[in-house]
């Protein structure tokens, strides 16, 4: 195995893909999106199988990540285009939470460069949700959200391809060995009557 075979590009892959899921995950959480929240718990679990299934050399499990990477796709392509106000999805709808509250985007307060000013005292107390106003933002959240979704869109299409090319190349080498603890080359037939 060289250091940079398709297997160890693989495994790199999958260690960046969990950094930036649970990064999202952290994020999500302080935003209480929870549909978030769930889809990036199972790319986590997901990538940490794929991840074990390279190191182990279980084709399985990396077929298991590359029929999800499809799913994790779509997913990031409807975060993408709900942030974008794309297809008739609106970034101020409660898809995200679910409907279980009306949370919203924790970079919508806290976005880099961002100046909050802060709520009148009175009055303001007998709002269900009362919310910062946020003024001048380096970047505003709803880019800093497609940002991630293509960090992951990347990654994964990345994946996908080195995935593939590592199942068959535990496929090739399981047809090869022929129990015997030796490898069959096809220079050599006569191996196969030892």
């Amino acid at each position: 195995m060289g250091c940079c075979s398709g297997r160890c590009v693989l495994i790199f892959l999958f260690t960046l893909q969990l950094i930036t899921a649970v990064e999202r995950q952290v994020f999500d959480f302080l935003g209480y999106q929870w549909a978030p929240i769930m889809v990036n718990f199972l790319q986590i679990i997901v990538a940490i199988l794929g991840l074990f299934g390279t190191i182990q050399y279980r084709p399985r499990h990396v077929i298991l990540y590359l029929a999800w990477t499809v799913l994790w796709v779509g997913w990031n392509v409807f975060v993408s285009c709900l942030y974008l106000d794309l297809g008739g999805l609106s970034k101020d709808s409660d898809i995200l939470s679910l409907g279980i509250s009306s949370h919203h985007s924790w970079w919508q307060d806290n976005g880099p460069g961002c100046e909050s000013k802060g709520l009148p005292s009175s009055g303001w107390q007998s709002q269900e949700n009362p919310r910062l106003i946020v003024l001048n933002c380096w970047l505003e959240y709803q880019y800093i959200e497609v940002l991630h979704c293509i960090i992951q869109l990347l990654i994964s299409l990345l994946g996908f391809v080195y995935a593939c090319y590592v199942v068959s190349t535990f496929s090739q080498e399981e047809e090869s060995f022929n129990f015997m603890g030796e490898f069959y080359h096809p220079s050599k037939p006569s191996q196969l009557f030892l």
